[in-house]
């Protein structure tokens, strides 16, 4: 009885009774007391789980940038113009503009998790397979057929990696879990920087000359992440449906509830949140993708040191998520924080155009600003559309993120070629502008609406306190029927997926409390 007990307070199910862990003892077989590596009940067995759950993603992340690493050579190597190269970056885009909105469908209603990932790590490890191969025959269509298939697995496969953690893990766990997820994501892409043009030149140095061979082999090399990646997706299908079995449990579901026609009834703050949201992005993003040259360049660095300060918004951002999502949880505020973090934005690229100084300093501040807007910014749509417009909100958002982004990428590098960095630069100012004046009339909307978006923690919790009191009063005729109900229905995947989101953004509105959708954590990852 105490290892029940144990086991049931590891998982959280405390409505759990002895009739159940007797049904789990006879599913392993009389007179069997598995080890606690081998019991799926058992804290260390998740912790063998979460280890692949975190490598689950690792290729993806590792991959995504590769074209960024290794700028210069793509572009000596295959004769490419910016424009062009920038190509690579818009493909992956151009799929999730649709797929937003289906990828949780498709791990929900027609693969499953287990069977989903898979086959959204196989799109992945294909995609980067079909990329390396373009550059080994020096044919670049080719290379953009493989980063259109790459991004039809990558963000897809993000949702199914949140799905299996709100699977194994609950409560606090799920906080940590999150954490480590979106750290290893970040070491993918920190690791990918500062290695790739170290292989290429090993890869050089052994066919005994650089060009699109040396390249491709690099990307090959490269593949070997997806490779891993696959291979723990194969191995937590196997584990989840060895819990399955012990434990009497359901695959996870994402839960996301997509309704297109709900887009005509979306309020014009969130309307304004999806200005902010693109805007901003297509300043980041790209120009990580074009600023290896960049630095090199004006700040006469090393490819090395290139890369090294390149990278800093990925290894800033790993630490200071957590710590400026627990900040705008405390105090609220949201638009407040979001105009913050544009307004930060803004001032480094004006010091990145328009001075000299270290751009460190610059970059530095890029990646804090970058993790501050993507605490404060995402969670505000649980704060504007009632919880069944959730899915199709944040499907819609990530939509036109992508939209923006594949745009916005082919446009800077059509700038680069004819202008330069420093018109570029001031492209990217003019895309922040247009975010900040939208931040200022999110603001101003939002005040003469009531002030939803702007609350401090103290007045949401005030909010939550007397909604709480009068759902109560509502529920007080069926509250012995419901509260039979709540004690065997189990928490949704929303529900738990929903803790953390508000750890990294702030304390959600009553109504929408227990609904969140993974798209929102799957953009902040990103």
């Amino acid at each position: 009885m105490a290892d029940f007990g144990e086991r049931r307070n590891l998982l959280g199910d405390e409505d759990e009774d002895e009739d159940s862990f007797a049904d789990r003892q006879a599913a392993r077989g009389p007179g069997r007391l598995m080890a606690a590596i081998c019991d799926p009940s058992r804290l260390l067995h998740r912790v063998v789980v979460l280890f692949f759950m975190c490598f689950l993603g690792f290729g993806s992340y590792f991959c995504y940038d590769n074209p960024a690493a290794l700028q210069s050579q793509v572009i000596q190597d295959l004769n490419l113009n910016t424009e062009t190269f920038m190509q690579l970056y818009a493909w992956y885009s151009w799929p999730n503009v649709v797929l937003c909105f289906f990828g949780g469908f498709l791990l929900d209603r027609v693969f499953g998790i287990r069977m989903g990932t898979i086959i959204f790590s196989l799109f992945v490890c294909v995609g980067q397979v079909i990329f390396a191969a373009g550059a080994l025959v020096n044919r670049f269509w080719l290379m953009e057929a493989g980063r259109f298939v790459f991004g039809i697995g990558g963000e897809s496969l993000a949702v199914a990696q949140n799905t299996y953690a709100v699977n194994w893990f609950k409560g606090k766990e799920l906080n940590l879990v999150f954490g480590l997820q979106l750290s290893m994501a970040r070491l993918g892409s920190t690791v990918n920087m500062n290695i790739m043009g170290w292989v290429y030149n090993q890869v050089a140095l052994a066919v005994g000359s650089s060009g699109h061979t040396a390249l491709g082999g690099s990307l090959m090399i490269a593949a070997a992440t997806c490779v891993f990646s696959l291979i723990c997706a194969l191995v937590l299908a196997f584990l989840d449906k060895r819990a399955e079995k012990i434990l009497n449990k359901e695959q996870g579901k994402t839960g996301e509830v997509i309704k297109l026609t709900d887009v005509k009834d979306f309020p014009s703050t969130l309307w304004l949140i999806f200005i902010i949201c693109v805007g901003y992005y297509v300043a980041i993003f790209p120009f990580i993708g074009l600023g290896q040259i960049f630095f090199i360049e004006k700040f006469n660095f090393s490819p090395t040191q290139a890369r090294a300060v390149n990278s800093i918004v990925y290894i800033i951002s790993a630490p200071a998520s957590p710590v400026l999502g627990f900040l705008v949880d405390k105090t609220g505020r949201n638009v407040v924080w979001v105009m913050i973090a544009v307004i930060a934005t803004l001032a480094a690229h004006i010091m990145l155009a328009f001075t000299f100084w270290n751009p460190w300093i610059a970059m530095s501040l890029l990646g804090v600003s970058y993790s501050l807007l993507a605490c404060a910014l995402w969670p505000m749509v649980a704060f504007v559309v009632p919880e069944h417009q959730l899915g199709t909100a944040y499907g819609f958002m990530q939509s036109i993120q992508n939209l923006g982004l594949a745009v916005i990428s082919i446009t800077a590098g059509a700038i680069l070629d004819s202008r330069g960095y420093l018109v570029l630069e001031v492209f990217f100012c003019a895309c922040i502008c247009i975010a900040l004046m939208s931040v200022v009339m999110l603001y101003f909307v939002d005040y003469i609406k009531g002030g939803d978006l702007n609350r401090s923690a103290a007045a949401r919790a005030k909010l939550l306190k007397e909604s709480t009191t009068d759902a109560e009063v509502r529920r007080k005729p069926s509250q012995v029927v419901q509260s039979e109900r709540a004690r065997l229905a189990p928490m949704s995947a929303f529900g738990l997926r929903n803790r953390y989101l508000s750890r990294l953004g702030a304390q959600l509105p009553y109504h929408c409390s227990t609904h969140l959708s993974s798209l929102a954590h799957r953009s902040v990852l990103k």
